[in-house]
């Protein structure tokens, strides 16, 4: 073997990542068969906190982060899937972070929002979506009440004012 036979490889390419349309079509099946607590398929609200994250001027990981936001914590992902997934090592992280952990205090939990740059304006998007007027109009008024202060007091654990 000569010289020129032996090369040393270059570089590895970066792996690629999944592009925002696959995150989509990948978050829209995971999601497929869940419904949000007025009855309306999942995929609208991941939909409205992804164009909310696009709005507030959030990037492609945060934008895909969006999409998976919810993931996770609703077990249409597995974090062991998360954590292998073509996703930027930020766009998981973000996904971690906003993901709720069973028996985890407000505080714990918006602490680790806090930590993770990118993560606010992801969980800001979230809150939103999920305290709109008309989407709480759809519950029951004592369901429509206890969601409206916890998502008042997550807001006010994160520094967010209340809209």
């Amino acid at each position: 073997m000569t010289d020129n036979e032996r090369r040393t490889p270059g570089p590895s390419s970066p792996t690629p990542t999944l592009s925002l349309t696959e995150v989509e079509a990948l978050a829209r099946s995971a999601h497929a068969a869940q419904r949000d607590k007025a009855g309306r398929p999942y995929a609208e609200h991941l939909r409205a906190v992804a164009d909310g994250v696009r709005a507030r001027g959030g990037d492609e990981e945060q934008i895909a982060a969006a999409w998976l936001h919810d993931s996770v914590e609703d077990d249409a992902l597995s974090e062991g899937w998360l954590r292998e997934a073509a996703l930027s090592a930020r766009t998981k992280a973000i996904v971690l972070a906003v993901t709720k952990r069973p028996g985890e205090s407000p505080e714990t939990y918006a602490g680790r929002i806090l930590a993770v740059p990118g993560a606010l304006l992801v969980k800001e998007s979230d809150l939103s979506h999920n305290a709109n007027p008309t989407r709480l109009a759809a519950l029951d008024e004592p369901t429509r009440a206890r969601l409206t202060q916890k998502y008042a007091t997550m807001r006010e654990l994160l520094g967010l004012p209340q809209p």
